[in-house]
């Protein structure tokens, strides 16, 4: 919660008083689902089973590592609202009808997060 205050300060001068508490909400919310959708990755990742014997190479592991922490880092440089409703819709399965009713925006607004979040994501990972 803390940080959803910290935001309202970063943002007082855009913020008008008699809408301070419903962007509390939101903030504290929005930063609810984020990390909700983390640790949902998070446990995805740890539920996959790693293979005990491959005949993969080194360079390979190598490169599917620099790739995995290239598309965390590109996730992780999308603004608050596009990842959100990216994750929601690649990690979670949602339509952006539902995504749109949970977080309170047109499905046009998901529409748009979620085609920022690919083009963001297209010019930070090249190999997509």
């Amino acid at each position: 919660m803390q940080e959803a205050f910290v935001k309202l300060w970063e943002n007082c001068s855009k913020v008008p008083p008699d809408k301070a508490r419903s962007f509390l909400f939101t903030t504290a919310n929005n930063l609810m689902l984020n990390e909700f959708a983390h640790q949902k990755v998070v446990l995805r990742h740890r539920k996959t089973k790693q293979k005990q014997s491959t005949n993969i190479n080194p360079e390979f592991l190598l490169q599917e590592k620099q790739y995995r922490e290239k598309l965390e880092k590109a996730i992780a440089n999308l603004t608050e609202a596009q990842r959100v409703a990216f994750l929601m819709n690649r990690v979670e399965g949602k339509r952006f009808k539902e995504i749109a009713e949970l977080l309170d925006i047109s499905t046009k607004a998901v529409e748009k997060r979620i085609y920022g979040a690919l083009k963001k994501l297209r010019q930070d990972i090249e190999e997509l």
